[in-house]
């Protein structure tokens, strides 16, 4: 069972000191993260909460999905484990002439 959150929907507003304190209710949060674009600095609208207990995660999710955080609904869910490795250098010739 997981410990992990996605938060989204979350208002452009919502920082991660705002995202920690919606959630802190439901046990001690070790993480609590608002997503940002690297260029502007600005909210990507979705942010993850880590809890010390899965419990404490799964009661979150049943009582935070579609309340409302600074204005907006948002959606609450077990984070999912990202896709494995791929990034780095991509082979191929590129087709040109020598």
């Amino acid at each position: 069972m997981s410990n992990k959150l996605f938060v989204g929907s979350l208002s452009w507003n919502t920082d991660d000191h705002g995202l920690a304190a919606a959630f802190e209710r439901f046990g001690e949060i070790t993480d609590a993260k608002v997503i940002t674009d690297r260029d502007s600095g600005r909210s990507r609208g979705f942010g993850f909460v880590t809890f010390a207990d899965p419990s404490a995660a799964q009661n979150a999710v049943r009582e935070m999905n579609g309340v409302e955080i600074d204005g907006r609904s948002v959606n609450v869910d077990i984070a999912q484990e990202r896709g494995g490795g791929g990034g780095g250098r991509r082979g191929g010739g590129g087709g040109g002439r020598w």
